[in-house]
């Protein structure tokens, strides 16, 4: 039994003596992990925050564009597609375009080309240049289009048969 207390003691001692030795750098280590947590939860709130807002917008600008505000939908649209979210981005210049809210062509080109710049998925990616090559063919830019078109097709995109039917029909 009296081994059992000396190694008790033992260990007791040696935990005492690391903690005088290292105190400074356990607390130092303490803090970073403190800092570090706190951090990640901060930016998961603000993010989570901010995806709340642009959801908001959203439906906002849905109610404007269905009471006929179209200026001040078109307004909270663009501001969707300038926040570059990764979900309502897609969304907004999508109504943009099918409901021709903006008129100036570079523009929603320009649109297109932020979110092509976007860090997304490649079946998303895809889906920007298949719904870019159509707004092509609206705006009477066929050879744009198809060029689009061929692209989606050759890399074998999840979008070939749609762009090859679509190819057919402009041809």
């Amino acid at each position: 039994m009296i081994p059992n207390l000396e190694n008790k003691l033992e260990l007791k001692n040696k935990l005492i003596s690391f903690w005088i030795k290292n105190k400074i750098k356990i607390l130092l280590f303490g803090l970073i992990l403190t800092i570090i947590i706190s951090s990640v939860i901060f930016f998961q709130n603000k993010n989570k925050n901010k995806n709340i807002l642009i959801a908001d917008k959203y439906i906002k600008a849905g109610f404007y564009l269905a009471s006929d505000q179209k200026n001040n939908a078109k307004i909270l649209y663009e501001e969707i597609v300038l926040s570059k979210n990764k979900f309502y981005s897609i969304l907004a210049l999508n109504t943009i375009v099918e409901k021709d809210l903006i008129n100036d062509y570079k523009k929603i080109l320009k649109y297109f080309e932020m979110l092509e710049d976007l860090d997304f998925q490649e079946e998303k990616r895809d889906l920007i240049i298949f719904k870019k090559a159509l707004f092509f063919f609206k705006i009477s830019k066929n050879n744009e289009g198809k060029n689009l078109l061929k692209k989606l097709i050759e890399k074998n995109s999840k979008f070939k048969s749609l762009a090859e039917e679509i190819e057919l029909i402009k041809d």
